[in-house]
């Protein structure tokens, strides 16, 4: 698995980011969940993989997949996506 970067990176990242490392069956899940509300909002978002990122592995180790949204960290384990979509829509109300 590796890190999705649908921006340039001249850009600041996205304001979805999730968390995921290889073989892990609930990140498997997280993704499809992210993916569905997401592109369903049209917000932007990406996958990390935290074995490319260490310090994000240490800190995460016992919590992946973890969400987040505008750098806060809202969910970890099971993404809900009615959660997800008033996190995302709350400011747009």
């Amino acid at each position: 698995m590796t890190d999705s970067q649908p921006h340039a990176s001249s850009q600041p990242a996205p304001p979805v980011e999730l968390l995921v490392k290889d073989g892990c069956h609930l990140c498997a899940d997280a993704l499809a969940v992210v993916d569905e509300v997401c592109g369903r909002l049209g917000v932007a978002w990406r996958s990390v993989d935290v074995a490319r990122h260490p310090d994000l592995a240490e800190r995460h180790a016992e919590e992946i997949p973890v969400l987040l949204v505008d750098g806060v960290q809202r969910d970890f384990w099971r993404i809900d996506p009615d959660r997800l979509e008033r996190l995302l829509t709350a400011d747009r109300a």
